[in-house]
């Protein structure tokens, strides 16, 4: 009789997964690969991204006495990774399938299914898939991909939605494997509903809800925005964090569809796409809470839609999170926050912007962080909803940057003018048009080097503000331009007059005071328009009130 008895391959982990094993940082595992000879090799992965044989670094790490014992989740996760590969959600599915139904499903291995029972038996079903899904989560962070919401979103969306009651109703359109979802509210509360296009993913949402009481609770597979699972349902509560940038949301197919109440999204507006989607599951005086790139908020292609829902009082909130809040990805977020008005619509819209804030820190915000603005001012040309560039003009004290310019600018005048150098006659033009040597010639004595292509007096005998001044002069700019016009860097063919060093330093002086005169009228214009500015803003805006006759 054929032995049909399958074995599971040795499973192969990660850099990081080594440094969990033996208690050590990454940045330590990177450096034992280079010191050590006998490390073992990577048995597959890339270049960037190795796997190593658990066997082989086991033994390594009891040989080096570096080991610390291999907790039995820690050796199921290493299995399933051995044994489903980049399919971690089929395996991670299959294992849950295994806790719900009592028998293995068929490609789970008979020694994944007796480590899975085992565990389960010594803790508890919920718990065992709560570890195996940190694994998978922590996987999924460190690859960069956008399969599941972070913890920071899940943990930014809990605190901006508050509290849930148990008898309200949820919908997440495009839930994964139900982190979100299943996140908000008491377990045994709300009636949660999820829609996910990847089925696997769908089918493991649906038995994590199962698996920690969350009964109420129905996932369907399929494409939101193409094929709609729930046409009728009206939620108390709808959150959403959609993929960013879906190059195929189904617009063309879509044009003349009823969701798009404020307007049909352009083909690179996927978000506004799923916005609007959201939107229309939602049930008057219930709640949208969805994640949003940070472009979303002033890209000219979505407009239109923002305008509209500032237009029609749906907007209620934008909130800026922390940059590294979305930790699959190095973009900025923000949660916008639309109410379905039940009554007389909200007449401005609140910006929060915590872009300060560490990425772990404080949601609630300061002062100076929040401001409410007035749906009029909202809707200009750009319609741009990026809190930040509201909150800085209304918590800004117009009358105090003025007052504290306009001195500035007097101060700069006062300078000016005592910089400017108490010049007496001359002999008249022409004067100094006799005796005068070429700046090659002070080269090739000696008298001159160059740094930074310019030349720079090296001799107790030439001054250089002296030189650097008659450099700039009238005459030997004409001996650097070229017939056409151009002017040339390359001034070893001009002249300089001829004179002793005490009369070189008084002109040095008089030419050193004229530089600062000229670096002084370029922030004089500076100022000048700073304050002109922001004069002009303030008595538009009615920060600022025209002096009284």
């Amino acid at each position: 009789m054929k032995d049909d008895t399958r074995h599971a391959p040795d499973p192969l982990i990660t850099g990081a997964e080594i440094a969990r094993l033996a208690g050590v940082t990454r940045a330590a595992v990177s450096n034992w690969r280079r010191r050590y000879d006998d490390f073992p090799a990577p048995a597959g992965g890339g270049p960037t991204s190795p796997l190593f044989n658990l066997a082989d670094v086991q033994a390594w790490l009891a040989k080096q006495s570096k080991g610390h014992h291999v907790s039995d989740e820690v050796r199921l996760w290493q299995s399933l990774r051995g044994e489903f590969g980049d399919d971690a959600i089929q395996g991670l599915a299959a294992v849950a399938r295994l806790l719900t139904d009592g028998a293995a499903p068929p490609r789970l291995g008979p020694e994944i299914t007796r480590q899975a029972l085992e565990i389960a038996r010594s803790t508890s079903a919920a718990e065992l898939m709560d570890a195996l899904t940190e694994r998978f989560l922590d996987a999924t962070r460190r690859a960069g991909s956008d399969q599941v919401s972070s913890p920071r979103i899940v943990r930014a969306v809990q605190h901006f939605t508050g509290p849930v009651p148990d008898t309200a109703t949820i919908l997440d359109p495009a839930c994964g494997i139900g982190t979100l979802l299943l996140s908000l509210g008491p377990a045994d509360g709300p009636a949660r509903y999820g829609q996910e296009v990847d089925a696997s993913m769908a089918d493991f949402a649906q038995l994590r809800a199962a698996l920690s009481g969350r009964t109420r609770t129905e996932i369907r597979a399929g494409d939101s925005l193409r094929d709609d699972q729930w046409p009728g349902l009206r939620a108390d509560l709808v959150v959403c964090d959609p993929p960013v940038a879906w190059p195929d949301w189904g617009r063309e197919d879509l044009l003349l569809d009823s969701r798009w109440e404020l307007g049909t999204p352009s083909r690179a507006e996927s978000e506004l796409a799923w916005l609007q989607h959201a939107y229309s599951h939602t049930a008057p005086g219930g709640r949208t809470v969805i994640v949003m790139p940070a472009s979303v908020a002033y890209r000219k292609a979505g407009r239109r839609i923002r305008a509209e829902l500032v237009r029609r009082g749906i907007l209620a909130q934008v909130v800026a999170l922390p940059a590294g809040t979305a930790t699959a990805h190095s973009l900025p977020v923000h949660l916008w926050v639309l109410v379905r008005p039940d009554g007389q619509a909200a007449q401005t819209v609140r910006m929060v912007d915590l872009t300060a804030n560490a990425p772990d820190g404080p949601l609630s915000p300061q002062p100076d962080q929040v401001v409410d603005i007035p749906l009029i001012d909202l809707l200009d040309d750009v319609v741009d909803l990026t809190p930040g560039s509201h909150i800085g003009s209304a918590h800004r004290d117009y009358l105090v940057e003025y007052t504290a310019l306009r001195d500035q600018l007097r101060d700069q005048l006062r300078a000016l003018d005592a910089l400017l150098p108490r010049l007496t006659p001359g002999g008249g033009p022409g004067t100094l048009d006799t005796a005068s040597v070429s700046v090659a010639d002070l080269a090739r004595a000696g008298l001159v080097e160059y740094t930074g292509g310019e030349p720079v007096s090296v001799s107790e005998h030439l001054d250089t503000d002296y030189l650097h001044g008659f450099l700039v002069s009238p005459a030997n700019r004409r001996r650097s331009t070229s017939s056409t016009g151009t002017f040339r860097a390359d001034m070893r063919g001009s002249r300089i007059p001829q004179m002793g060093i005490e009369s070189q330093r008084l002109y040095g002086t008089a030419f050193r005071a004229l530089q600062e005169v000229d670096a002084g009228t370029r922030r004089l214009a500076q100022l000048s328009r700073q304050v002109t500015e922001l004069a002009r803003e303030g008595l538009t805006n009615g920060a600022l009130n025209p002096p009284a006759e």
